[in-house]
């Protein structure tokens, strides 16, 4: 059985070590022969096509005759529904399977798709997403009390005037960004790989130009 594993964190600050380990872990267990693996961080929002791993992932297992995707959970594929859903509908026509190791889930069982898996898979997704919406909602209405509160007690918001990063420091966090500015990636092609902001990539092209 040849399957590559795939995981996602949404910021730079998380990390993917876990999924891999767990994924690995358990393939070794049911004797699955790794290929490959994909993983990067990047917002679990963005298109398909944006998503460095995705593409690069769909290239291998069509060269490779892969016949799994391992995922840790569901929303490793992305938490856009119907982006997460597409994968799903290309691996599903490409005959190869998903399995999603926390609900030991299988979207394609005897070499058939399995219609139960693709319902729950579609449910889970709509459940995460609510979940989020709610936690947001949550979140905006904690800070927007926390901002009344402030204005009531005459409190300024906001960082200080004077809060910078140092060049130094910049060039540091964003070592990746600055090299693939330098290789002349577009700001766009740079953001769906590393996950940085647009307007933190413009800042930069200062340090790219050495």
């Amino acid at each position: 059985m040849k399957v590559v594993l795939l995981a996602r964190v949404s910021t730079n600050h998380q990390d993917y070590e876990r999924q891999v380990v767990e994924l690995t872990n358990h393939c070794e267990q049911m004797g699955w022969d790794i290929c490959k693996i994909f993983a990067n961080k990047v917002s679990g929002a963005k298109k398909n096509e944006e998503r460095q791993e995705l593409v690069e992932m769909f290239n291998y297992i069509e060269q490779h005759q892969i016949d799994k995707v391992c995922v840790l959970e569901i929303s490793r594929l992305g938490r856009n529904t119907l982006e997460a859903l597409k994968v799903i509908e290309q691996l599903n026509e490409k005959g190869i399977c998903l399995y999603i190791k926390n609900y030991n889930l299988e979207t394609i069982v005897d070499g058939k798709i399995n219609p139960v898996a693709s319902l729950i898979c579609t449910i889970l997704l709509e459940i995460g997403n609510m979940e989020r919406l709610t936690i947001k909602e949550r979140m905006a209405s904690g800070r927007q009390q926390y901002i009344d509160r402030c204005r009531k007690n005459g409190i300024k918001m906001g960082r200080p005037t004077t809060y910078r990063k140092s060049d130094d420091k910049m060039k540091e966090e964003y070592k990746k960004d600055i090299s693939l500015l330098k290789q002349g990636l577009s700001l766009r092609q740079i953001n769906a790989i590393t996950g940085t902001s647009i307007m933190t990539i413009r800042k930069l092209y200062k340090f790219a130009q050495h």
